[in-house]
């Protein structure tokens, strides 16, 4: 298994504070969604010097031209609710207003749908570049632990593919691919969770003046 550093920058600090689960509940699930927030929640422990989010292979089931969509709950989509926010950073703490953020699962059976685009979704980050997916948890499948894959993209900017996963899962020590730097904070609530990850980026600093 690989060994991998841990970063000592803000998503660190987020997994563990002991006020995050809280947090996480009332920006997700509370009234209102995370993008009617009247503020932007503060984001502890931003530095200057914060690592860029670790890049992964997409792997085999990626496929183009997803549907535009914050919510990838639609009938006939059984499993766990999840509802995952965060914000799109680059490494001087600053917003990605619109970011490009496109996401697919496996469904609660371990399954990618390969002829349509069932949890499969793109959306773009607000001005103060927040995003928020509802969706489910992904199920197991051979070889691997739970993950969601997403790219992410500022605007003109290289793409950041990878994928997020889950804490606590028995699978994570196993998966060849695993890297605790791609955990997300995760929040219980009856049936339902909530989720965070707040995405690095770097890109070229020309483009975006």
């Amino acid at each position: 298994m690989r060994t991998r550093s841990v970063s000592r920058g803000r998503r660190n600090f987020l997994r563990r504070s002991g006020a995050v689960p809280s947090t996480l509940l009332l920006l997700a699930l509370g009234n209102g969604s995370y993008r009617r927030a009247g503020a932007v929640p503060a984001t502890p422990a931003c530095m200057d010097d914060d690592q860029p989010t670790p890049q992964q292979t997409a792997g085999p089931f990626f496929l183009l031209h997803s549907p535009q969509r914050a919510s990838l709950l639609e009938p006939g989509i059984n499993g766990t609710k999840i509802v995952l926010i965060g914000r799109v950073l680059s490494t001087e703490c600053r917003a990605v207003p619109g970011a490009l953020l496109d996401f697919w699962q496996a469904n609660d059976t371990g399954e990618y749908d390969l002829e349509g685009f069932r949890l499969r979704g793109h959306q773009f980050a607000d001005s103060e570049g927040r995003y928020r997916l509802q969706t489910i948890v992904p199920g197991l499948y051979p070889g691997r632990t739970r993950h969601f894959h997403v790219t992410v993209q500022s605007p003109n900017g290289p793409i950041l593919t990878t994928q997020l996963y889950f804490p606590a899962e028995q699978r994570n020590a196993r998966d060849f691919l695993f890297d605790r730097r791609l955990l997300m904070t995760i929040a219980d609530h009856g049936e339902q969770k909530a989720a965070r990850f707040d995405f690095v980026l770097t890109f070229d600093k020309r483009r975006s003046t």
